[in-house]
């Protein structure tokens, strides 16, 4: 039942779409939703966040309650063991600091990690408060069962990328509030490695998360309440060729020289890990030999 959604693009509003799906279909998904800044929060580098066919302002506790309920569906036609990205930040109205993890915490989801979204500008830099650079990406888990929290450990060639990932956001495409391509490759690239999945995005407006799924081999599901964006996404897709480069440039950076187990074996410097060996001499470097090779 899953090939009849592969390399599709749904025109509708999100939480009826998504309730309409399948079980257990999606192997990955990454998004930015809306974020309720009530169209009129803005800064010196970014404009008001404007969207087509969609009002961007709504009763706090409404958008939370929208997006805890988004979520649950997302989980549920995620099949077992398998992952969404969740990329959001911490707002303030009058004073009012609302967090994402205040309604994460309200779905099915495990959340597994929390990362920060260097994006190195400001998207407000008024004074109120310290300029915020950062952004949260969550990646949540779907439990195999109950006991399942931690899931399959992410390679290490993966995980030296490490928690705080900078990136600059987009602005050359038909959208307002496009992330980088960067960020899903790196996400799409890191969960699935080679093996071919179905790629979500739920809200995917310009369609950069469907372009790094192509380019990477997979197939991708993508909702989109503006037939405007829809058909932006779709036209990107088909031509997405030329920026391979950027994903190129992403994937270049998942190498490890070498891996945990050889430099164990070696007796290089692994922690409290080391393997025991009377004959060598105690490392007096720290370089743990991760990096691009």
């Amino acid at each position: 039942m899953a090939d009849k959604y592969k390399n599709k693009i749904i025109v509708g509003e999100t939480l009826k779409v998504l309730k309409s799906l399948p079980d257990e279909i999606v192997d990955v998904g990454v998004t930015s939703p809306p974020y309720n800044k009530q169209e009129k929060n803005k800064g010196w580098l970014v404009k008001n966040v404007l969207y087509s066919d969609y009002k961007d302002k709504l009763p706090e506790d409404e958008y939370q309650n929208n997006q805890v309920e988004v979520l649950n569906e997302i989980y549920r036609i995620t099949k077992p063991g398998g992952a969404f990205f969740y990329n959001h930040k911490t707002r303030w109205e009058n004073g009012q600091m609302f967090h994402p993890i205040d309604w994460l915490r309200k779905t099915k989801w495990v959340i597994r990690q929390e990362i920060i979204w260097d994006r190195s500008i400001a998207a407000n830099i008024r004074g109120w408060r310290f300029w915020q650079l950062d952004e949260r990406i969550y990646w949540l888990h779907k439990s195999y069962d109950n006991l399942d929290k931690k899931g399959i450990e992410l390679e290490s060639r993966h995980a030296l990328l490490g928690s705080i990932w900078r990136f600059i956001p987009e602005r050359n495409v038909q959208h307002p509030a496009p992330f980088p391509l960067l960020l899903p490759t790196r996400i799409v690239y890191s969960i699935l490695n080679d093996t071919k999945g179905l790629v979500l995005d739920p809200y995917i407006g310009s369609g950069t998360t469907a372009v790094a799924a192509k380019l990477l081999g997979h197939d991708y599901l993508g909702v989109d309440i503006s037939e405007e964006y829809v058909k932006y996404a779709e036209n990107r897709i088909r031509n997405c060729e030329h920026e391979r480069v950027t994903v190129n440039q992403e994937v270049g950076l998942h190498k490890v020289k070498k891996t945990f187990a050889e430099r164990k074996m070696e007796g290089a410097f692994v922690g409290r890990h080391r393997k025991h060996n009377p004959t060598l001499l105690p490392t007096p470097s720290f370089d743990l030999g991760f990096g691009p090779g």
